[in-house]
């Protein structure tokens, strides 16, 4: 801890005040020399606008203090086993000691389909977009009208259920709640050597995101001496799977059940991927369950929490010289100007803070409204799958098949999942959760993070720092193309990198042993 130093004839001293009541415990306990360093930044007269974004990179780095210093060594938590999430009775323990893993088939009824038609063809007229604007003002609703048609009309939900029906699935009772996920194998009699693999989506998608990789991975592939076992569950309160009863339903929970689903399986160790909430899930499951996880993939490598002072001055100073901070051309423009990331974000997170704060409050309109559900969902796969698309008529979305863009807002609904899917968010930013010891800890098993231009979230997945969080980088692959829907939009380009990463970690493993 460190000794609060005031000196009374700074003429600063109402700045540091100011910003001491906004920063209080980070600021005030951190060494006069770093609070200096934030109020010159803010009275750098000079610097123009950049000094406001500079000195917000400062204030960042000050938040995030503590964790780098003052608390370098962190243990992470042991998770409780006698947990229940759940409406507790007896069919739900005797279902939870039976271990029982159960065939599972999507089938909605026919009442279930008439009344999505009967919401869709009584929508009310939507409210005109504004003369030459497309998606810069949220989702255009001429091309909305459009999908609506589509989805009233021609959607096909029979074909779709059959197609969806394609992939093995199952339900199994952990810890009080039913957790639907799909179990694809390798064809019988697969000489390959079979690896499990764990596959999380996020939101707002849905297991529906992996439908095309995932024959990608159990299908033998030339020149690899094994193949993959995928389980991809559906999160917690996602589609198909029973939602908490209670708060406190974070991702670090969610890892300790399928850490206890992969077990049921048979697998006492796995290699895990993830995107989205799904990687975030994937950096708990490694931290708190190292002995469990052979290694971790992740198409959404953050390093914002593990970054020093040193790391954002270099950030700043970037912006003059790149080299400092960044590996490559691809990598700059991905960063700089510091302006236009983090207004970018800015710009696209307001849900976060919607959902963060009441989700049940948003949650009551869009499982009323299939069209606003529509909406809220298809606007994400447009921006994030590339910010440019916000200036086209149609969002970028003809990129995808409406049909499948359309199964993904079906899982959604026919559940009547959204409210207890958004809640994520809010559980994340509690305090209970962000105070557990693993938000503070490093990722030490073996790591790899497909990088993605067009990822929207502010990461800051540059290779010269993702070391500060993944400790045992093994490979940081830079993607020619995609955004944040990974596995949805670049499905082979995903594979090929997971093969390519198992490889090399299995390699490592063999050859340690």
């Amino acid at each position: 801890m460190y000794e609060v130093v005031i000196t009374p004839v700074v003429p600063r001293l109402s700045v540091a005040r100011r910003v001491c009541s906004r920063f209080a415990a980070v600021y005030c306990q951190a060494p006069a020399s770093v609070r200096n360093t934030y109020t010159n930044t803010i009275y750098a007269g000079k610097m123009g606008k950049f000094k406001y974004l500079l000195a917000a990179l400062v204030a960042f780095a000050l938040v995030i203090y503590q964790k780098n210093v003052i608390d370098t060594i962190v243990e992470p938590e042991t998770m409780p086993e006698d947990v229940c999430w759940g409406a507790v009775s007896g069919k739900t323990k005797n279902r939870e000691n039976a271990k029982e893993v159960r065939p599972f088939l999507i089938n909605i009824t026919t009442e279930v389909i008439a009344d999505l038609k009967h919401r869709l063809s009584n929508a009310r007229p939507l409210v005109k977009p504004l003369r030459n604007v497309n998606f810069e003002y949220g989702f255009n609703s001429d091309h909305l009208a459009k999908i609506i048609d589509h989805w009233l009309n021609r959607y096909d939900w029979t074909a779709r259920q059959a197609y969806l029906n394609t992939l093995p699935q199952f339900k199994t009772n952990i810890f009080g709640l039913d957790l639907h996920f799909i179990h694809a194998k390798p064809p019988a009699g697969s000489s390959a050597r079979t690896i499990p693999l764990l596959m999380l989506h996020g939101w707002p998608g849905s297991v529906v995101e992996f439908y095309k990789i995932i024959p990608m991975l159990t299908t033998p592939v030339a020149g690899r001496n094994f193949v993959f076992e995928v389980i991809a569950p559906s999160l917690p309160g996602y589609g198909f799977s029973d939602a908490a009863a209670r708060p406190g339903m974070g991702p670090a929970q969610m890892g300790q059940m399928f850490v206890k689903l992969m077990e049921r399986l048979g697998h006492e160790k796995f290699y895990v991927q993830g995107g989205d909430w799904g990687s975030v899930i994937t950096q708990a499951i490694s931290i708190i369950f190292p002995d469990r996880v052979y290694g971790m993939h992740s198409n959404m490598c953050a390093t914002t929490t593990s970054l020093t002072l040193s790391d954002y001055v270099r950030l700043a100073l970037g912006t003059y010289w790149p080299s400092l901070i960044v590996s490559s051309e691809t990598e700059k423009s991905r960063t700089y100007p510091l302006s236009k990331m983090f207004f970018g974000f800015l710009e696209e997170s307001g849900y976060m803070h919607l959902q963060m704060t009441k989700p049940d409050t948003a949650g009551v309109a869009l499982n009323d409204s299939p069209v606003g559900l529509a909406a809220y969902i298809l606007e994400k796969f447009s921006t994030w799958t590339s910010t440019d698309f916000k200036s086209l008529p149609d969002g970028g979305l003809s990129k995808f098949k409406i049909d499948e863009l359309l199964d993904n807002v079906m899982i959604y609904w026919v559940t009547n999942s959204m409210t207890t899917a958004m809640r994520l968010y809010s559980e994340y930013a509690s305090n209970k959760y962000r105070a557990l010891p693993h938000t503070l800890a490093k990722v030490k098993v073996p790591a790899a993070c497909a990088i993605f231009p067009n990822e929207m979230t502010i990461t800051l997945a540059l290779k010269k720092l993702l070391n500060r969080e993944f400790v045992n980088l093994v490979r940081a692959t830079e993607m020619k193309e995609g955004g944040h829907f990974a596995a949805f939009e670049q499905p082979r380009l995903l594979a090929d990198d997971i093969w390519s990463t198992v490889y090399e970690m299995e390699n490592i493993r063999i050859n340690s042993i």
